[in-house]
């Protein structure tokens, strides 16, 4: 009697290669409608057919909705980090990868933070972004950071992260219909008027 050939390797990277692809798939799938409809519009039934999965291969590979979620939103993070690149200082390109970054994910991200307080799976993925998002405003502006008094640092710092906001685009983009570009100059705009404050009206409160 012959004895059955293991599975070559190549054909096994190929299967685990596919099977991954077919993961983002869903989860991009997920994200998609995460961007336009709320977690409660949103079933298993549309997210597998906008993959081109079954249902059963959704919830074989995530175990439902919830493990979709937290799946989706931590491909979601690995993509606006992937996205931000930046030159320290450098106000003009900062504010060019961040309109495009919120251009690409702003409108989910902001849905994500409406529903926040009825999803509590949110809320680590949250913070972990503003904590991301946070440090990279740390980051970008770093040498305008260290020259300002050492008393008005972190107040600085708390105005750069929120004229660099995703509610702050929203609010250009969505709620005054401004273009991508006048949302960029009003962004430089606001951020080059915190640089430019008075540092003795940043220091922190005795």
């Amino acid at each position: 009697m012959k004895s059955r050939a293991a599975p070559r390797p190549y054909r096994q990277g190929a299967r685990a290669e596919a099977t991954e692809a077919t993961g983002r798939r869903i989860a991009e799938a997920f994200l998609a409608a995460a961007g336009e409809r709320w977690f409660d519009e949103i079933t298993l039934d549309s997210v597998a057919r906008e993959a081109g999965v079954t249902v059963q291969t959704v919830v074989r590979r995530f175990g439902g909705k919830e493990g979709l979620m937290e799946a989706a939103f931590r491909r979601m993070g690995d993509m606006v980090n992937d996205a931000r690149s930046w030159t320290p200082g450098d106000i003009d390109a900062a504010v060019d990868t961040l309109v495009n970054d919120y251009e690409r994910v702003g409108d989910l991200v902001w849905r994500l933070l409406a529903q926040e307080a009825r999803h509590p799976i949110l809320i680590p993925i949250l913070d972990m972004g503003r904590r991301e998002h946070r440090g990279w405003v740390a980051a970008v502006f770093a040498p305008q950071i260290a020259a300002a008094p050492e008393a008005a640092r972190a107040a600085l710092l708390d105005a750069l992260v929120a004229a660099a906001d995703v509610y702050v685009w929203k609010l250009f983009r969505r709620d005054m219909g401004r273009s991508p570009e006048a949302a960029r100059a009003l962004i430089a705009h606001l951020i080059r008027g915190v640089l430019a404050a008075n540092p003795d009206a940043l220091e922190e409160p005795r």
